[in-house]
């Protein structure tokens, strides 16, 4: 048995959604500020990032998205068990443990240099402050690298507590059926 259930990760994951689009709408300086961000893309070599400077359309649009999945997931959470449990994140989580571990080589492998990076931050730093990024130039710096691995690992956590909680609940279904016709079989014989 897990020492957190699903139910409390899947929750944790959505009010996290939640919060990062909050952030996202009114200061995304912020998340590129924290120290985790910093850590893991010093760590991995990825360049900083200029376009979470100031609110833009796009972290706008970034914001209303992370707000709707995580409001949608969390909602989830409120069907019978069976339903979230094993049907919808059954297929769910492995979806996402695959796009955002893709997303996390994807962005390593194809990162620039820490020596490259230096040499083009005058490059960037005379480009306008948003929507200048081409293509998945966007997607090769430190916010996008740090979100999508944290992501993985989440989504992995929460994968692997969903199949233990999974089996626990077909036993117990499997159980109280076999209860219920063990009661009605005895009862055919009176």
């Amino acid at each position: 048995m897990a020492l957190i259930s699903a139910a409390t990760i899947l929750t944790s994951l959505c009010l996290f959604h939640i919060t990062l689009a909050y952030f996202f709408y009114t200061n995304p300086h912020t998340i590129a500020d924290q120290a985790l961000v910093w850590v893991l893309g010093e760590a991995m070599g990825m360049p900083p990032t200029q376009y979470f400077s100031t609110p833009s359309p796009t972290s706008s649009f970034l914001a209303v998205i992370l707000f709707f999945v995580g409001l949608s997931d969390l909602l989830t959470l409120s069907m019978p068990e069976e339903i979230w449990l094993v049907h919808y994140w059954g297929s769910q989580a492995p979806a996402r443990i695959v796009v955002f571990g893709c997303l996390t080589l994807f962005t390593y492998i194809t990162a620039p240099s820490p020596s490259s990076s230096s040499s083009s931050s005058n490059f960037t730093s005379a480009r306008s402050s948003y929507g200048s990024a081409s293509g998945s130039e966007g997607l090769r710096n430190r916010v996008f690298f740090a979100f999508a691995l944290l992501e993985f690992i989440s989504w992995l956590w929460a994968w692997v507590t969903l199949r233990e909680e999974a089996v626990a609940f077909a036993s117990r279904k499997r159980r109280r059926s076999s209860t219920a016709y063990a009661r009605d079989r005895d009862r055919d014989r009176l």
